[in-house]
């Protein structure tokens, strides 16, 4: 079991830090009108650009801007210009938007475990007292002991045969 007494972290969001978390996300899609959404088909048959498609991009592009008169009109240099500077551009921020999702999900992670792991030693414990006859603790324990129910084994925190998960 993790050690409960390691809390990495302790805090708390008040409203007006929520609100203004919102807010600021909500003003991403204020700033970029044009985001969208890709279907899942979209997304798998999409051609993708890689570090060498983008080079060939690039090389692609000069040689079109360059050459204009080899090519038919709707071939438009500066559309293929402006593709290739926003997939650039979006391409910074979502490593940036990446980050932060990361230390997003990191940090609810480790408060949910820290969460869940003093809550199993709270079972744990109220099976102790409930076995050593401490009144009322046989009621709450059976109220947390119903979460392991039906997993097997005898569900007695204080034996060997603990269906509980350690953590």
């Amino acid at each position: 079991m993790a050690n409960i007494t390691n809390n990495r972290i302790d805090t708390i969001l008040n409203d007006g830090q929520i609100a203004s978390a919102k807010s600021l996300l909500e003003q991403m899609n204020t700033v970029m009108p044009f985001l969208l959404g890709l279907t899942r088909d979209e997304r798998s048959n999409l051609p993708k650009i890689s570090v060498a498609n983008k080079v060939f991009t690039e090389d692609a592009w000069a040689i079109l801007h360059n050459n204009p008169g080899l090519f038919p009109s709707f071939i438009n240099a500066t559309k293929l210009l402006n593709d290739l500077t926003l997939y650039r551009q979006l391409d910074e921020l979502a490593t940036i938007s990446r980050q932060l999702t990361e230390k997003l999900e990191d940090t609810t992670m480790l408060a949910g475990s820290e969460a869940y792991v003093t809550a199993l030693a709270v079972y744990r414990l109220l099976g102790s007292a409930a076995d050593a006859g401490i009144a009322g603790a046989d009621v709450l324990y059976e109220q947390l002991k119903a979460r392991f129910a039906g997993q097997g084994g005898a569900g007695t925190a204080n034996t060997n045969t603990d269906t509980t998960p350690t953590v």
